[in-house]
């Protein structure tokens, strides 16, 4: 599968990342195995997951998407080195002082991640959330771990355009190391996060881009068409917001376009986003191996400057 540029980080990926908030929390141990499986064989070959995922499972503490994927790795002998792994810090771990971008906590969260993946490094290391910590004191934490080799690039989460400017600026003016992926929520339906400065500002400083709730909690896949369909998983509720007049022509042009491409709403929903200017690649989660297959072909799709047009509009 051709690979993309992530941004200057020298990281190369597919062009759809697999989300792992669903690792012991939505599937078990041996079906989240099934589906790694599944997809590096199609091709892929990045996994995004963070230290709180999934802590908000019942008895669950947090770390366990992490231990799998660990678990994962070591049991396939040799697959290190075709996969680039996620991670994030900062999100509260439910004990005092482990949450936030300090520099003691970093030091800390970072050793906590490398061994419950069981990896000697992280490929790209996100602050998860901004917070009041003066990004001189994060950066240089990174900085640490950057030249420790324990972490090989650094990234931001859920920061706005003024946020990641600030980071950028205090970087150049410091000498430290500078955030080079974004990962903001974007999809079809959500888009004023990171439309307007926000995606400027990717752009303008080569920063990559790798988007979350791609399919709007499930929305996108065309399977909650109302009220009535919001009981089928257990993320049915969240998209019962989506059930808007705005959601139904997207689910509209959604439908027109993947009848002319034989394909699933789903994969016309991430294939808009393949395409979409500023974006590196969407983050997916899936519980099914055929749902990886799907990915697979939503990242071979060509969509015609109409159809991204006419899905552009949908959503506007």
């Amino acid at each position: 599968m051709q690979t993309r540029p992530l941004g200057r980080t020298g990281i190369d990926i597919a062009p759809l990342v697999f989300g792992g908030n669903v690792f012991g929390w939505t599937i078990d141990e041996a079906q989240s195995f099934r589906v790694l499986d599944a997809f590096v064989d199609h091709g892929f070959n990045a996994i995004d997951t963070a230290d709180v995922y999934s802590r908000w499972a019942q008895g669950n503490q947090g770390g366990e998407s992490e231990t799998i994927i660990g678990r994962w790795l070591q049991t396939r002998p040799g697959l290190r080195d075709r996969v680039k792994i996620f991670t994030k810090v900062g999100s509260d771990m439910g004990k005092p002082g482990h949450k936030g971008l300090g520099a003691a906590w970093i030091m800390e969260a970072v050793e906590d991640s490398l061994r419950r993946l069981q990896v000697e490094h992280i490929d790209l290391y996100f602050s998860h959330f901004p917070d009041s910590t003066p990004h001189e004191e994060t950066l240089d934490a990174y900085s640490r771990l950057l030249k420790a080799g324990k972490i090989g690039a650094i990234g931001c989460s859920n920061f706005d355009a003024g946020q990641l400017r600030a980071a950028l600026d205090v970087a150049a003016a410091e000498g430290l190391p500078r955030y080079g992926v974004l990962q903001p929520e974007y999809n079809l339906y959500d888009r004023e996060k990171f439309e307007g400065p926000l995606r400027d500002l990717c752009i303008a400083e080569d920063i990559g881009v790798v988007c979350y709730y791609a399919l709007a909690s499930g929305f996108l896949s065309g399977k909650y068409r109302d009220e009535a369909d919001l009981g089928q998983s257990a993320r049915g509720g969240k998209a019962k917001g989506y059930l808007t007049p705005k959601g139904l022509r997207i689910l509209d042009a959604l439908d027109r376009v993947a009848e002319a491409h034989g394909a699933q709403p789903a994969e016309i929903a991430l294939a808009w986003l393949i395409a979409r200017k500023g974006v590196t690649a969407p983050i997916a989660s899936a519980t099914r191996e055929e749902q990886v297959i799907s990915f697979a072909r939503a990242a071979m799709i060509d969509l015609k400057a109409e159809e991204i047009d006419l899905l552009t509009r949908a959503g506007e």
